[in-house]
This record gives C-alpha cells, sequence and structure tokens, in this order.
C-alpha cells in the first residue's frame, strides 16, 4: 500500500458565498493529492502522457463531512490500496490543521493509449515505480 501526504493552502477563489470551499473543488483537492502522489514515486502525469498513456477519471465518490474555510491548510492523504490492472484507484482524505477530516474520497482511472483512445494496459514504467510499495504484502 501507498501512502502519500501533501499540503494545501485554501485560496480564496475556492470558496463560495457562505465561505467554504466549493464543494466541486474537492475534486480539484483529490487531483493534487493523486498528483504529487505520482510525482513522489517518480513517474508524473506528463511523462505518462509523453509515453502515450493517458488516465480517465471513470468514477468519483465523495463523502463531505465539515467545510474548509479559506486560508485553511489542509493535508490530503492519497492512497493507493492495490497496484493498478485495468484501473487505479486513487482514496483521498483531506484534514484540517487540527486533523479533523474535512471530505474523504475515492477516483478510479483508467487507462488508455493517448492515440486511440482505447483501453490498455497500466504503463509498466508506473507499476515498476509502485512495485516497492506492495511487495511487502505479497
Amino acid at each position: 500500500m501507498l501512502v502519500h501526504e501533501t499540503t494545501l493552502r485554501v485560496r480564496y477563489g475556492e470558496t463560495d458565498r457562505m465561505g467554504y470551499v466549493y464543494y466541486g473543488n474537492h475534486a480539484l483537492y483529490f487531483e493534487v493529492g493523486r498528483g504529487e502522489l505520482l510525482r513522489h514515486i517518480g513517474y508524473p502525469y506528463n511523462i505518462m502522457e509523453a509515453e502515450g498513456v493517458i488516465c480517465p477519471v471513470t468514477a468519483i465518490d465523495v463523502r463531505y463531512v465539515r467545510p474548509a474555510l479559506y486560508e485553511d491548510l489542509l493535508v490530503l492523504k492519497t492512497t493507493i490500496r492495490q497496484l493498478p490492472t485495468q484501473y487505479v484507484v486513487f482514496e483521498t482524505e483531506i484534514y484540517n490543521e487540527k486533523n479533523k477530516l474535512i471530505s474523504a474520497g475515492k477516483v478510479t482511472l483508467a487507462f488508455a493509449d493517448a492515440h486511440t483512445r482505447k483501453k490498455c494496459d497500466p504503463p509498466a514504467r508506473l507499476l515498476a515505480a509502485l512495485a516497492p510499495y506492495f511487495e511487502a504484502e505479497t
């Protein structure tokens, strides 16, 4: 299992009229978490895409627990629980500075050939980058 944390400060433009982070921005925060996780393992999206693989989102599930506010420093805890096969599932929990859960969600992505847009296997380079995090579990 791979768990990665990154922080993000809520910007004013991400809030709604009530002063809360607009609910749609949680999906953007999940994207930040998975992008940073991939960068952490040395295989960010831009490299994957340059090698001909794209990752369209096929499902997203979000649970909102409490509001986040302008200037809050959030911790994005992103987890991959199993090695990808046809899909990769990123689970993200967002916490505030008091370590209180703000939201939690799962985002499922498929792997597709960038030129044909047809499903493909996960890139071997991604699997190799993830393998050390799962070796003890097999």
